[in-house]
């Protein structure tokens, strides 16, 4: 059954990332009201695993999806239950694309498991993509370690990112659905992460708040280029994570974004 995701209230949105001193860094329109087929679009239902990420810039709740991605989903339920989330922080915020937590030492280099820090390998599923919104598992290579740890990130892609013919072409030729390539361009994303990042749940409640987190300003290497780390008056915190289930009785009167 198709239900109404409704993506972004921007005016929320906009207020949370008036801050910015980077105009480039202005916040998405996104849809107000997309209609969808796909999976990460439907509106949770009763007794769903959900995270609850109570962060600086707000709150942000998520849906998980243990039955396609249980490794990434049994892990950071694990760690989260375990405090392990508590008081880090968002240490890449790169507008348009991503941002990224889940390192208790707050560099990006980090991580750990609930499997003794040993790493997980992916879970692509065909039913769950990139969108923007989604909740996906980083994946480190390096050496001999390739897999996931307990770092995570949102994707932030821009709505029209993934909007024009030659993208919409290049979705079709590579066997995406119609619902899919009509959701990638409804509301953007990163395809090209498709069955190589894991997807295991997706924003349906504050992603004016993952999008304010994308909107901070960063700090500039000596040259002038990025290094998509928030700078020390920005920094993000996420309190902490707390995994429930979803009740629409709780959320009845909230709008559902994602």
């Amino acid at each position: 059954m198709r239900k109404r995701f409704c993506l972004l209230p921007a005016l929320a949105l906009a207020l949370l990332c008036a801050c910015s001193k980077d105009a480039a860094k202005t916040p998405p329109t996104r849809p107000a009201d997309f209609t969808s087929t796909e999976r990460q679009f439907n509106t949770p239902a009763d007794g769903d695993t959900i995270a609850i990420f109570d962060t600086s810039l707000g709150e942000v709740r998520a849906v998980l999806y243990p039955d396609a991605a249980p490794m990434a989903v049994y892990n950071f339920v694990g760690l989260a239950r375990s405090g392990y989330y508590d008081n880090t922080t968002i240490w890449r915020s790169e507008y348009g694309f991503a941002v990224q937590g889940g390192d208790a030492t707050g560099t990006g280099t980090g991580g750990s498991t609930i499997w003794s820090n040993n790493p997980y390998p992916p879970e692509a599923s065909a039913d769950l993509k990139h969108y923007a919104g989604a909740l996906c598992a980083a994946f480190a290579a390096g050496g001999d370690v390739t897999g996931g740890n307990s770092q995570f990130y949102f994707v932030t892609a821009l709505p029209d990112s993934v909007s024009s013919s030659d993208r919409q072409a290049e979705l079709t030729a590579n066997g995406y659905t119609d619902a899919q390539i009509a959701a990638y361009a409804a509301v953007g994303g990163l395809p090209y992460l498709d069955n190589t990042d894991t997807v295991f749940g997706q924003v349906y409640q504050g992603m004016d708040v993952v999008d304010a987190m994308a909107c901070v300003d960063t700090v500039k290497d000596d040259d002038g280029n990025d290094t998509y780390r928030p700078t020390e008056e920005a920094a993000i915190t996420i309190n902490s994570v707390t995994i429930t289930t979803y009740s629409s009785a709780e959320d009845n009167g909230l709008d559902t974004v994602g």
